[in-house]
């Protein structure tokens, strides 16, 4: 699974990256963090057809990490659904409708993951199992891609005329760990290659073309061990991505 990530980058140099034409004020004002975690104020790329025009433009805004259905009765589902298999999207009833029409690519500088430690020789284990945190980073330190879907979600306890009564909300697709990292998990977030995006942000494009998408491969990706306090969501910053010894 992918319970924590890292988004740091400036909006701007997001927008640069990801050919963005329009930068939602949320977006924009939302400070970089090291330590993401579910129910979180998340960025996301979307491509919508624009109010008046509707002429097909990208643009970055915010979502809350975790995916709430439409037909939810209060938001608090999401957090079950901060991750979607890749394998089951079309069995799902909560992924299948925006795998076909709401896909999203959550933008990261990388993503944490947490592999198991044996326990010490002649030890008999204890109550809580050890893990050493991994820090996963694409190539040259730039910002990779986390396919997505989004959701929205409407408050009918507030009056029409509210700002706040639709609530945007998103999930990250994974699929199985490739052998490199497998020794860490055995699952990880779908880590879309640049000449991708296109296609699975692309609205007219439907569930079966994303499922093509999605199996078209993944970013490489390199680990490196991490600090033990990104464990906590309290703790934030950039020294939780600074490489450490591993535990033995």
């Amino acid at each position: 699974m992918c319970g924590r990530y890292a988004s740091f980058t400036d909006a701007q140099d997001l927008a640069d990256e990801f050919a963005i034409a329009r930068v939602a004020d949320d977006a924009r004002l939302l400070p970089p963090s090291w330590n993401l975690a579910p129910t979180d104020p998340v960025r996301i790329v979307v491509e919508r057809a624009a109010r008046g025009t509707g002429e097909v433009e990208r643009t970055l805004r915010v979502a809350r990490w975790g995916l709430v259905p439409g037909w939810a009765k209060d938001p608090s589902v999401g957090t079950r659904m901060i991750n979607a298999r890749a394998e089951t999207l079309v069995d799902k009833p909560a992924f299948a409708k925006p795998l076909a029409v709401r896909r999203c690519l959550l933008p990261a500088d990388g993503y944490y993951e947490w592999m198991r430690l044996p326990a010490p020789d002649g030890s008999a284990g204890s109550a809580r199992t050890r893990k050493q945190p991994y820090y996963l980073t694409g190539e040259g330190g730039r910002p990779v891609a986390l396919a997505g879907l989004y959701e929205f979600w409407r408050d009918r306890s507030r009056a029409d005329d509210d700002p706040d009564r639709w609530l945007v909300s998103a999930t990250v697709v994974t699929t199985d760990a490739s052998p490199d990292l497998a020794r860490i998990h055995d699952r990880m977030p779908v880590v879309l290659p640049a000449g991708t995006w296109d296609a699975w942000l692309d609205p007219a494009r439907g569930r079966d073309e994303a499922l093509e998408v999605l199996r078209a491969g993944s970013v490489t990706m390199r680990a490196r061990p991490v600090g033990g306090a990104v464990g906590s969501v309290a703790n934030d910053g950039p020294g939780l991505v600074e490489e450490v010894q591993p535990q033995e």
